[in-house]
């Protein structure tokens, strides 16, 4: 999953129509185009009600990108994609697919992407630039700074609600879940393949669930584990984020063209993080300082490739020149609205209750143990943190995964993945029992697909040949260069 923040300088929103004199089109009345941003793939709207369960409470269009197979007379038939987020765009993602699938694969299926609900093209969830810009940077301290964080989100909710209207209620995954569905239908397909990625990999989880007949083949890649608690999941996130610094470490120790090779990683970095606590890191030209956790987020970030080669070169300079460094920090673009998708998704996907302060301190303290040198990886409080004060309903709370009827499905993950840990997978398979089986990257890095020939070899016989591996299969580390 991303950092929270996505800072986008301009936003393309679907009309919503918010009544119903003309008669509501079919899923099948979807008609294709070129795409303004690359013409060899089609574009098109899927129109799907805000509420299916009140259909007349105005439609949403969710934006579509197609990418024909090449070689139709071998065509197997449809591939949907969704890259994750939540937050991220679908049709992006086939816009880009050239550079991310096999020629095989892009020969043989019409590879077919969406923006989900409230993202991107497909009505964006948005909110006004001023009131993100507010975010709380730093953990709460006290019982004051909890109620104020808490008093934030209630604020934001309320703002991106107003300025988004009915749809900003109805973004979780069993929503989106339904409009792939829909696509289905639309398609005129009988059956469909899935790629998921990151988060894509709870749509692909739950799609499964109430639609497995409906599946040819599914590849959910680095898993979301959709059936943990509060503690347990700000546990392995952390224990995540931990591994993968260690991981860039031992890199750094035995990588000559390392930056930092030859240095105590750690050291280097906890005295980055004091100053940072000091308001000592500052943007170029003088910005607001950068704060610890803003530092270990963007650190975070880092590690989704690895980039441990530019990652050392930009902790080393910062170490070199204390108070300016280029590339770290976020700031908002000049516009009264941006895209803001994360909380309102995640919160109505994930029930995860903080009672008081006593208790968010304790949560805190125990990620901090667990993570000494990453925090959780982000704010020791997030994404957690970002549901406080929220008052919309959690529509697609955890729950464990239940599989019947879909064929086996091949779950992929990393054995250092910084965002969506090894545990998650292991948990997703032991619940779907016989339904999934596991292939793990013993590399680092935050999605495996593309990881190495194994990898990509694993997948691509799965969804062209129908060749499921054995579960517990393992692709070995292909080591990043320096």
């Amino acid at each position: 999953m991303r950092a929270l923040v996505r800072v986008l300088g301009a936003v393309v929103v679907s009309v919503l129509l918010a009544g119903t004199a003309q008669a509501s089109p079919s899923p099948a009345a979807l008609s294709w185009a070129p795409c303004p941003e690359l013409p060899d793939v089609e574009c098109g709207v899927l129109s799907v009600p805000v509420d299916r369960a009140d259909p007349g409470d105005g439609r949403v269009g969710v934006a579509v990108a197609r990418r024909v197979a090449s070689d139709p007379a071998r065509r197997i038939g449809v591939l949907v994609v969704n890259p994750g987020g939540p937050g991220n765009s679908g049709v992006d993602f086939v816009l880009r697919a050239g550079g991310v699938f096999s020629p095989e694969v892009l020969a043989r299926f019409d590879v077919v992407g969406f923006d989900p609900r409230g993202v991107g093209r497909s009505g964006a969830v948005v909110c006004s630039a001023e009131v993100v810009g507010r975010r709380p940077q730093v953990a709460p301290v006290d019982a004051s700074g909890f109620a104020a964080l808490a008093a934030y989100n209630a604020e934001l909710e309320a703002d991106c609600r107003a300025r988004t209207g009915p749809l900003h209620d109805h973004v979780d995954t069993a929503s989106v879940v339904a409009d792939v569905e829909a696509l289905r239908i639309a398609l005129g397909e009988r059956r469909i393949s899935y790629y998921g990625l990151s988060y894509g990999t709870l749509i692909g989880q739950q799609y499964a669930e109430r639609h497995g007949k409906r599946l040819r083949g599914m590849v959910i890649d680095s898993n979301v584990d959709h059936s943990q608690g509060t503690w347990r999941y700000a546990e392995v996130e952390a224990a995540g984020a931990e591994d993968a610094f260690e991981r860039f470490v031992a890199w750094c120790g035995r990588t000559e063209g390392c930056a930092l090779h030859g240095r105590d990683v750690g050291a280097v970095w906890r005295s980055l993080l004091e100053r940072a606590d000091r308001g000592a890191v500052t943007l170029p030209g003088g910005g607001a300082p950068i704060t610890a956790d803003s530092l270990r987020r963007n650190v975070r970030g880092a590690f989704y490739a690895p980039a441990w080669s530019a990652l050392a070169d930009l902790l080393a300079a910062l170490d070199a020149q204390p108070g300016t460094v280029a590339g770290v920090g976020e700031a908002l673009a000049d516009a009264d609205v941006v895209a803001e998708p994360f909380p309102a998704v995640f919160c109505q996907d994930w029930a995860l209750p903080v009672r008081d302060f006593r208790e968010y301190a304790a949560l805190t303290a125990h990620v901090r143990r667990v993570a000494p040198n990453m925090g959780g990886g982000q704010r020791p409080d997030q994404p957690i943190g970002t549901c406080l004060g929220r008052t919309s309903e959690v529509s697609n709370p955890q729950r464990p995964l239940r599989v019947e009827g879909a064929p086996e499905i091949l779950a992929l993950n990393g054995a250092h993945d910084p965002a969506t840990p090894l545990a998650g997978a292991l948990n997703v398979r032991r619940q779907a029992g016989d339904a999934v089986v596991l292939v793990t990257y013993e590399g680092a890095g935050h999605g495996v697909y593309q990881r190495s020939a194994c990898t990509r070899g694993v997948a691509d016989a799965y969804l062209l040949d129908g060749v499921v591996p054995e579960d517990g299969t393992r692709c070995p580390a292909v080591q990043p260069g320096a």
